[in-house]
């Protein structure tokens, strides 16, 4: 592997380099946007901390290994060598180099390119991640947003806080609320912020809970572990199961021998309940730190208490129907507007109405290039309008069944 200081010192020395060395070498990251400098082979450039002038220098070993290949390889090493006088070398040793490590991870974390990975079975595998979500864009009241915003940065700069009192460097998030409430862009809109790597873990594909641990080593800090739709996720995520329920499926076993083998087969590629809680709280999730763990739902209340305790979730955060706030976040994002003579209308028709942001947007969409914003003003309040007479229709109803429910009764 490579050492992870050398890589420290050449992002520390990417700024001096490309001032002083003679000669440079390039690299290119983000997106293929933007360059790299260090310094090449046998350069020297100097640096100064707290008064002290210092000079790094690059080198490189090369040997031949020692191989029976008809062309044998050679084995490249190379170094930076550090000169400065010896008075000063507590003050070298100690803070400068800690300040140079420090500063280094820095420059790489802001120079990298962040990646949204997925599991194949144990592992990993990812696509470059540019999901172009932010906290600004995102429909939502701007009260909860600064709320979460506020949240998020207070964890990403907490170390010492979390080494202090003895915890691992962790959070948990659930997202819950109805389908296109906005769970997805959320999470992009979390990883964007804070500059984190997102981990899309697919539990389905995970053989057992021994896989889960191997997955959750391999990943690295500054991330974020979601794992969307965990109410789908089979036997994770409800209620242990009753003794009626397990007397039932051995009836069921002695009767048909072929489903035992079977289900013994698939019980084997599933993750436990017990797994995956170890997963998020237990003595492996301190590996690595400054991490995130997202879980999305549709159906919170079909999710295991012990799940979602305070501790494992730490902040539930609700993404719920439509309001106005959200609303004009859309128009402003979609229509570049801040008001329309419309938009009393909507208002109105979003306080009785149940209607989610994806929704909204798709009206809010222009799909023409003659559809005005007129057009979709109009088409979304005739879908508001719709929506009303429906829900209204169906309190009619409710109402008429409960009367003759009671009739009946009588």
């Amino acid at each position: 592997m490579r050492s992870e200081a050398y890589s420290a010192i050449e992002s520390y020395l990417s700024s001096t380099s490309s001032s002083q060395a003679k000669r440079l070498k390039a690299d290119i990251v983000k997106n293929n946007r933007s360059l790299v400098l260090s310094m090449d082979d046998h350069e020297e450039v100097a640096d100064e901390f707290q008064g002290v002038k210092l000079w790094w220098a690059s080198g490189k070993h090369v040997c031949k290994t020692q191989s029976f290949a008809f062309y044998p390889v050679t084995d490249e090493k190379r170094f930076y060598k550090l000169t400065f006088h010896k008075k000063h070398r507590d003050l070298i040793i100690g803070p400068y180099l800690k300040h140079v490590l420090q500063e280094g991870e820095a420059i790489k974390v802001r120079n990298r390119q962040r990646k949204l990975y997925t599991n194949n079975g144990p592992n990993w595998s990812h696509v470059v991640f540019e999901h172009p979500a932010t906290f600004q864009t995102l429909a939502m009241e701007q009260d909860k947003k600064e709320e979460i915003m506020e949240d998020l940065v207070t964890f990403s700069q907490a170390e010492e806080f979390y080494s202090r009192i003895g915890r691992a460097w962790k959070r948990g998030y659930l997202l819950y609320g109805p389908p296109g409430t906005g769970k997805s862009t959320m999470i992009a809109a979390m990883a964007n912020l804070l500059g984190y790597d997102i981990y899309d873990l697919e539990l389905t594909a995970v053989k057992d809970n021994t896989e889960l641990r191997k997955l959750l080593i391999e990943t690295s800090s500054k991330s974020i572990i979601v794992i969307e739709d965990i109410d789908c996720s089979l036997d994770l995520t409800g209620q242990r199961r009753p003794k009626k329920e397990k007397k039932d499926e051995a009836e069921e076993m002695k009767q048909h021998p072929m489903h035992k083998a079977s289900k013994e087969e698939a019980k084997s590629s599933q993750v436990t309940l017990s797994g995956l809680l170890n997963f998020i709280d237990g003595l492996w999730s301190a590996c690595g730190g400054e991490r995130l763990i997202v879980f999305t739902t549709n159906f919170v209340e079909k999710l295991d208490p012990a799940l979602i305790r305070k501790g494992r979730m730490d902040k539930h955060i609700e993404l719920s129907y439509c309001g106005f706030e959200a609303f004009k976040v859309l128009a402003k994002n979609y229509q570049k507007l801040d008001s329309h003579k419309l938009f009393g209308r909507i208002q109105d028709l979003l306080r009785e109405v149940r209607i989610t942001p994806a929704d909204v947007a798709e009206h809010l969409m222009p799909k023409t290039a003659s559809r005005d914003l007129q057009t979709c003003f109009e088409s979304l309040i005739q879908a508001l309008e719709s929506a009303k007479q429906a829900q209204d229709s169906n309190k009619e109803d409710t109402a008429l069944i409960r009367g003759l429910s009671e009739k009946s009764a009588q």
